[in-house]
């Protein structure tokens, strides 16, 4: 997936988000809505990951397109 693709799913998965928050407002989600809300967060974090990994990769001379997608298990283990 290149960065332009990256950058559409982002997009995507925040508008799919901000339909849900909408949706709901001064109004609890559902479970299966807040699993949803769950996953989309793992989601986006796995792909800001990876055009971290791939902005680096070129800053070092590197081939971005050799960056892995790592697990949600991974990302969301990360310190801020």
């Amino acid at each position: 997936m290149d960065d332009d693709e990256l950058h559409r799913r982002i997009d995507e998965l925040v508008a799919e988000e901000h339909r849900l928050e909408r949706a709901h407002v001064g109004q609890a989600l559902s479970d299966g809505e807040q699993q949803r809300m769950t996953e989309l967060g793992v989601q986006l974090d796995r792909y800001w990951d990876l055009l971290r990994q791939r902005d680096a990769r070129r800053r070092a001379g590197l081939d971005p397109d050799d960056a892995q997608e790592r697990s949600g298990d991974v990302v969301e283990g990360y310190r801020q």
